[in-house]
């Protein structure tokens, strides 16, 4: 295993190695999965699935770009504004969660993570009205590059957090244990009375997305 990239933020480092993973690869057939990711049974038709497609990805839990705030610092019009700082996005883009990627090499995939990091940069050049996030780099750059791509079920990449927006009638074989959901709590190991004060004031004394220092560096 080589070690993920550096960097003295640590929020840009983990973006930065999610932009390597094509180059660092050194598989035909690879899948990237979150460090918050917990797996609850085998994916191995994940490599199956890849035979016929060079990209196999989940959407997010909210797929519409035209809707994606979670994007902007700022509350105003997030197409445009998405499309103001030069990434290719229309009323039809994707917004695809990250934390789940699966991939063959091939050009059409090389020539996807390029533009994934073209695209990065000018998220990180527009961090007054953007937040230091890759969904709508990566979806700007499925949008330029159109690869062979197929879609695939949440139970391969289930946000806990969001259990009330899913409808899910087969069980769940990846869950992203996005804080406070971690993984002790997805496969329900321990729930100790200092876990539970732990969940319930982390909100109040870590910071947000928003005021993150890290965020603006």
């Amino acid at each position: 295993m080589k070690p993920a990239l550096s960097n003295e933020n640590p929020v840009l480092a983990s973006r930065l190695a999610k932009l390597a993973l094509y180059g660092e690869s050194l598989f035909d057939k690879t899948i990237y999965m979150d460090c918050d990711i917990c797996l609850l049974s085998p994916i191995d038709e994940v490599f199956d699935f890849l035979d016929g497609v060079d990209l196999l990805v989940t959407e997010d839990v909210q797929p519409a770009i035209a809707k994606a705030a979670n994007l902007l610092r700022v509350k105003q019009n997030i197409l445009s504004t998405l499309q103001s700082v030069g990434l290719p996005l229309n009323e039809n883009s994707i917004q695809y969660n990250g934390g789940f990627i699966a991939f063959t090499k091939s050009s059409k995939t090389q020539e996807l993570f390029t533009n994934f990091k073209k695209y990065f940069d000018m998220v990180v050049a527009h961090q007054n009205v953007l937040l230091l996030k890759d969904q709508g780099a990566f979806a700007a750059a499925v949008e330029s590059v159109k690869p062979k791509m197929a879609t695939l079920s949440p139970v391969y990449n289930y946000l806990d957090k969001w259990k009330d927006v899913y409808t899910i009638d087969k069980p769940i074989k990846v869950m992203h244990c996005t804080y406070p959901y971690r993984p002790q709590y997805a496969k329900n190991v321990t729930r100790s009375l200092f876990t539970r004060i732990v969940d319930r004031t982390a909100k109040i004394f870590l910071p947000n997305q928003l005021n993150n220092p890290w965020r603006l560096k």
